[in-house]
């Protein structure tokens, strides 16, 4: 079967961020045109504009964030050609926390022990713990959520709704705006989580918002201190569009 070998730089205006030009780095796609671009660089962009930095076509006319979202697929594939890129990328995350004297979030910690699991297995390394038979120690039989953990108070800011009767919440911080949408809709009996809008600092937030972007992106100029106790004290309102 013959093969044939492609340069990265062949491809490179494929995988690379407009904006930025650098490689994909948790690759966004705008949904009206499908042009994709870093996240943060997305987000910056669009807090000035509306339209697609690529084509120029209108995303929104107000809510332009709304209408973009994580693209997986992409992202995998940027990494699966760029040698070292998700190791550095990793690694990057890691020192920011770490200089911020924050702990490291849990997804990245889970993507560190994947990362170096494989590295184990590539070079013949691996652990005499999975040797056929024999059991895993017990205190590796965690089951619980190890990434990042955050209260929410969702208050109801609207007349034609009632209040949630637990209103405090505790969910992964990895949790999205969406999630958010679903669980209200859900307990308050609406016929589609698409009624509610969440905002925070009267701004309607985005469904594909982590709620640790929530943090970054309304208090990245605030001290370490604050965003902590923002992160273990986020307050968000709900109402009908």
């Amino acid at each position: 079967m013959l093969t044939r070998k492609i340069k990265l730089c062949h491809i490179n205006a494929h995988i690379t961020c407009r904006l930025c030009d650098g490689y994909l780095i948790d690759a966004t796609t705008v949904t009206e045109c499908l042009h994709t671009f870093c996240r943060s660089c997305l987000v910056k962009y669009l807090e000035e504009n509306n339209t697609c930095p690529t084509c120029r076509i209108v995303i929104h006319q107000s809510h332009p964030l709304q209408y973009i979202g994580h693209d997986r697929t992409m992202q995998d594939i940027v990494y699966k050609l760029v040698p070292g890129l998700q190791e550095a990328e990793i690694k990057k995350q890691r020192e920011f926390y770490q200089k911020l004297g924050m702990e490291v979030p849990g997804d990245i910690k889970g993507e560190l022990c994947n990362m170096k699991t494989h590295l184990d297995q590539r070079n013949g390394t691996e652990t005499a713990n999975k040797e056929a038979g024999e059991e895993k120690p017990e205190e590796d039989n965690d089951y619980h959520r190890s990434d990042e953990q955050v209260s929410i108070c969702l208050e109801c800011n609207s007349s034609k709704l009632r209040g949630l009767k637990r209103k405090w919440i505790r969910c992964s911080a990895q949790a999205t705006v969406l999630h958010l949408k679903k669980f209200i809709a859900k307990k308050l009996n609406l016929t589609s989580f698409n009624e509610l809008d969440i905002l925070c600092n009267e701004e309607i937030l985005g469904k594909d918002h982590t709620l640790k972007f929530v943090v970054v992106t309304r208090w990245r100029f605030k001290a370490p201190k604050f965003m902590v106790i923002f992160l273990n004290n986020l307050v968000l309102h709900f109402r009908h569009e």
